[in-house]
């Protein structure tokens, strides 16, 4: 009876040891880059969210330092630019901080996109109330025009959270 040729393992020739992976070239990694996000920091939306919260704390300035002829039409001015400061400013750190990474229950581009389409039309209804208020005082004019410069703002930085949110999703559930 013949048993044929039968290949013949040696320890040699089977083990392989891979080497272990080259190290990164440039050190860690983007997401072990540290506390803050310096991709979004040198992005054109960070670059608006520091625009818009530079032009509405101007506003709002303006405003307060100015001597007012009609209460209730710049106390709410003042009162929306101040809540769109803040909002904006929580928005801008959640990004920077990588917040959205650790609380996925919540659509971040989402709730953006609703901030600023609620925001953007109470300041926008802020600016035309106080501008027709403001009997060519200089402080309360140049606030109401940073407050129009703040809803412009507002309207681009609402556009581009649109097109994250909306489009993206609409086109995530088409494929």
């Amino acid at each position: 009876m013949s048993h044929g040729e039968r290949p013949i393992r040696t320890g040699a020739s089977t083990s392989f040891s891979p080497q272990p992976p080259p190290p990164p070239p440039h050190g860690p990694g983007p997401e072990a880059a540290g506390l803050v996000d310096v991709g979004y920091a040198h992005s054109c939306a960070s670059g608006l969210k520091l625009a818009q919260m530079v032009s509405l704390l101007i506003g709002f300035i303006c405003v307060n330092s100015s001597v007012w002829t009609d209460y209730s039409a710049y106390s709410y001015f003042q009162i929306v630019s101040i809540c769109d400061l803040i909002m904006i400013g929580i928005f801008y750190l959640v990004y920077i901080f990588r917040v959205y990474k650790m609380l996925t229950c919540i659509s971040w581009p989402f709730a953006e996109f609703l901030h600023y389409l609620i925001g953007t039309v109470l300041l926008f209804i802020a600016c035309i109330v106080a501008a027709s208020k403001s009997y060519n005082q200089s402080g309360l004019v140049a606030g109401v025009v940073f407050g129009f410069l703040a809803t412009f703002l507002c309207i681009l930085s609402m556009w581009s959270s649109y097109k994250v949110s909306c489009v993206t999703q609409s086109t995530d559930a088409a494929v």
